[in-house]
């Protein structure tokens, strides 16, 4: 789902937060496969737009994982939102991942990644 940002200071803070989210995402997944049984794999992918998929697989099951998905459950404050499937929704930026001067709050980023890659793990298939 493509999001829609409010207003040019929301597109301004998800330029500065998009970056720093992919990279602690897919630190804090690397993270995750060396202590877990499932092996993952990145996929570029070009459609709906360019990004990455994660495919994690353990015996003959597999999870695909939309790696910008994750980015965007970082950087908003509720993402998906729940009425909106396959459409352009409006986001909101999770203002708590910047600090007084705008800057990135890395303490605060780092704890987001690290509970919504967390999150994937924890709702994986049990084998």
């Amino acid at each position: 789902m493509k999001p829609k940002f409010k207003n040019t200071l929301a597109w301004e803070q998800a330029q500065l937060l998009m970056q720093p989210a992919l990279i602690r995402a897919i630190d804090n997944i690397g993270k995750r496969l060396e202590r877990s049984p499932w092996k993952g794999v990145y996929q570029e992918i070009t459609t709906p737009f360019p990004g990455y998929q994660l495919h994690l697989t353990l015996n003959q099951q597999t999870v695909i994982v939309n790696v910008w998905e994750l980015c965007y459950q970082i950087c908003f404050q509720t993402y998906p939102p729940a009425h909106a499937e396959n459409t352009i929704v409006e986001v909101e930026i999770d203002t708590t991942l910047l600090d007084e001067t705008g800057a990135v709050n890395w303490q605060q980023l780092d704890k987001k990644a690290k509970q919504v890659v967390g999150d994937v793990f924890s709702n994986l298939p049990k084998s």
